[in-house]
């Protein structure tokens, strides 16, 4: 039995989450010993009572890891391990890090740089309208947005994403061959394409319940570097992955909505508890600092070299210098299109790399 079986393995049992996986591997050395251990054996380690080892020591009878690697293969998903280098970097620094994560997609280095956006799947159309604003900008300035893959503020948090050719992620709370909810089949797709990646920890047939999506959650938490709560109820999922991402030491940001609407009910008692107001993305970069494309520069480092940009916008942002230039000159100094340099710039702004100021007139920062 490989290394990946054994783990495939673990992950289908019942009742053998990951805090007891690390401490059985603790313990044996490596997954296949665990396997093949007597129950009295296993017995031995810390919170295996008779009723989990009776469990591993007869994993046959639950798990076909064999069957499951070759149908995730068959579908086009990658089996991520914590050993591998794809798997993410800031999970790992949870206290109950996944075993290992089903990936339909790709997951890149870059996508450690995330923001979580959450809210209700019964969204208004502020709350919608809301976060499509928020994510398009802050996945216009690098960062990965990660969001559930539900209905609602989720949904819009992805599209968003993609409406501006940024990365997504998308944590469900159930198998990938199970996909909740169905009808969000044809934005998986699209976000698996290319956009991003489609994860789950669960075994692929596993349909969603009342545990799989606080599962989801502190993925979700744990893999952000902070999280954005746009429009939640006073009872909501979205304020069960606030108190995770505060548990992780992660900032967390919130909409207000009115005061007299039980939709923005959740979010304002986020912000009456310390959470960060936001009207607007420049919010949580400013509070963020540097962004994820940006070099830190050295003391011999001209400003001009620091960003890693696409080819326009590096030559609209080296048309634009530290001097206030009206638009028209930035134009002729970059030989670009209007609608072009006119689209760029707002890109640049967001990026916090020039500042508009009136008479649209742009000069670095």
């Amino acid at each position: 039995m490989t290394s990946l079986e054994a783990l495939v393995a673990f992950n289908m049992l019942p009742k053998i989450g990951p805090v007891r996986v690390r401490r059985l591997l603790e313990a044996f050395g490596n997954p296949a010993a665990v396997l093949g251990a007597p129950p009295d054996r296993l017995m031995r380690v810390d919170s295996i009572g008779e009723e989990t080892a009776k469990i591993l020591h007869a994993w046959q009878d639950h798990a076909d890891p064999a069957a499951e690697i070759r149908e995730a293969a068959e579908r086009g998903i990658t089996i991520v391990t914590q050993d591998d280098d794809g798997y993410p970097s800031p999970l790992r620094d949870a206290y109950d890090p996944p075993l290992l994560l089903y990936v339909w997609g790709e997951i890149e280095a870059r996508d450690r740089h995330a923001i979580g956006i959450v809210g209700s799947r019964r969204a208004t159309h502020y709350g919608t309208q809301t976060t499509k604003k928020l994510s398009y900008q802050l996945a216009q300035s690098g960062f990965t947005i990660i969001s559930g893959l539900a209905r609602g503020i989720d949904t819009a948090a992805h599209e968003a994403a993609i409406a501006a050719s940024g990365r997504t992620i998308a944590v469900i709370g159930s198998g990938l061959g199970k996909l909740y909810p169905p009808e969000n089949l044809g934005l998986a797709e699209k976000i698996a394409a290319g956009f991003g990646a489609v994860v789950s920890e669960f075994p692929l047939n596993t349909a969603p319940d009342k545990q799989t999506f606080p599962m989801r959650n502190r993925i979700v938490a744990a893999w952000s570097r902070a999280l954005l709560v746009v429009e939640c109820p006073a009872w909501s999922g979205a304020l069960i992955t606030a108190n995770l991402a505060t548990e992780y030491g992660k900032p967390v940001f919130a909409v207000p909505g009115p005061i007299d609407k039980p939709t923005s009910a959740g979010c304002n008692q986020l912000i009456r508890d310390g959470a960060t107001l936001v009207a607007d993305a420049s919010h949580i970069l400013d509070d963020l600092g540097e962004l994820p494309f940006a070099r830190k520069a050295s003391a011999l480092e001209p400003a001009a070299e620091i960003p890693a940009l696409p080819e326009d916008e590096a030559a609209v942002f080296a048309a634009v210098t530290s001097d206030e230039s009206p638009v028209d000159r930035i134009i002729e100094r970059c030989g670009l299109p209007a609608h072009v340099v006119s689209g760029t710039l707002m890109k640049l702004e967001m990026r916090r790399l020039v500042r508009a100021f009136p008479g649209f007139r742009y000069a670095r920062r």
